[in-house]
């Protein structure tokens, strides 16, 4: 799931108003300097004479046998003079200058045809609105990440191994396929380094799209059996199978059934002929993944994911009650 072409013109005529708005002031500002200063109207109605002499000469010959002063030389006579006329009247020197939103591109998106910082940013800004993640990330990312919580040295590797393999997953993700599967106790972390991760993939320009399990699966049925409409039903599972990181978060807390599991393998197995990574977090045993879904959603998750288990005290609780063990 990328921009779509919709977004994507939407975006380009918001940069076709701002160039239009500044356009607009520049106009007004050098209405108001022709009025009060006649001298800068007369030097700026004066340059577009030159160009024609210059060609004219160029052309025809000067005619006179003396040399004339390069064009260049001339205009930046002129706009020097202009210059000190505003500065004499109690204005800026680039008053009249050109003022852009943003200077590095001039207003269009592109620097010799690369996208701008500022296009990344406006890009970036409409997939965290696609993406569900916006809110969460706030009281979800890397900067908030604490060990302080875990006792047990066992129960700590396992948690350090774990955010070991969500930066090796951020530092590989353009260049490489691969998928996460969190599962373990309440409250020891994975979600939140599902989120964390996420949030990551998503600042880099990636598409995200996250989704508790049971929003998942509520959103699908609710297409399939509810509303009927087919043609949202495909775009959304297309947004599904081709975004860039999807992330499914507490897998086992929706009402497992037949349409749940015939659904989460066809998820599992397209994202993975696309080559498209997924994160999953559950509390369910590999065990008990098993026996709720099938031996199918077990193998591919064995088989394409890295697993990382997560133990310990349920850190919410804690949190809850102000116990931080040090």
């Amino acid at each position: 799931m990328s921009l779509s072409n919709e977004q994507y013109n939407r975006l380009m005529l918001e940069y076709s108003r701002t160039r239009e708005r500044h356009r607009q002031e520049l106009r007004q500002r050098k209405m108001v300097i022709y009025a009060k200063i006649p001298e800068y109207q007369e030097l700026d109605e004066s340059i577009p004479g030159m160009g024609t002499d210059a060609l004219r000469r160029k052309l025809f010959g000067a005619g006179t046998g003396h040399p004339e002063e390069p064009l260049s030389a001339r205009l930046l006579s002129i706009r020097q003079k202009k210059r000190q006329l505003l500065v004499r009247y109690g204005y800026p020197e680039d008053y009249l200058d050109p003022v852009y939103d943003c200077s590095d591109c001039r207003d269009t998106g592109y620097i010799d045809g690369v996208k701008c910082h500022c296009l990344r940013a406006r890009e970036i800004s409409l997939l965290y609105d696609q993406s569900h993640l916006k809110d969460l990330i706030q009281s979800n990312n890397f900067s908030l990440l604490s060990e302080a919580f875990y006792e047990d040295p066992e129960d700590l590797a396992g948690f350090r191994r774990a955010e070991q393999a969500c930066h090796e997953f951020i530092n590989n993700f353009s260049t490489g396929y691969e998928n996460l599967y969190f599962y373990g106790t309440v409250g020891t972390g994975k979600s939140f380094l599902s989120i964390c991760t996420a949030g990551e993939i998503l600042n880099r320009g990636h598409s995200v799209l996250y989704f508790s399990a049971t929003g998942l699966f509520d959103q699908l049925s609710g297409y399939v059996f509810g509303t009927g409409d087919r043609a949202a039903l495909e775009e959304f599972r297309s947004d599904l199978y081709t975004c860039d990181l999807l992330v499914i978060d507490d897998l086992g807390t929706e009402m497992t059934n037949s349409f749940v599991t015939t659904n989460l393998f066809g998820l599992i197995n397209e994202r993975d002929l696309n080559r498209r990574a997924t994160i999953i977090s559950t509390n369910l045993s590999l065990g008990e993944l098993q026996n709720r879904y099938s031996d199918r959603i077990l193998s591919r998750i064995t088989y394409g994911y890295k697993i990382c288990k997560l133990t310990g005290p349920d850190i919410r609780i804690l949190k809850k009650t102000h116990i931080v063990r040090r």
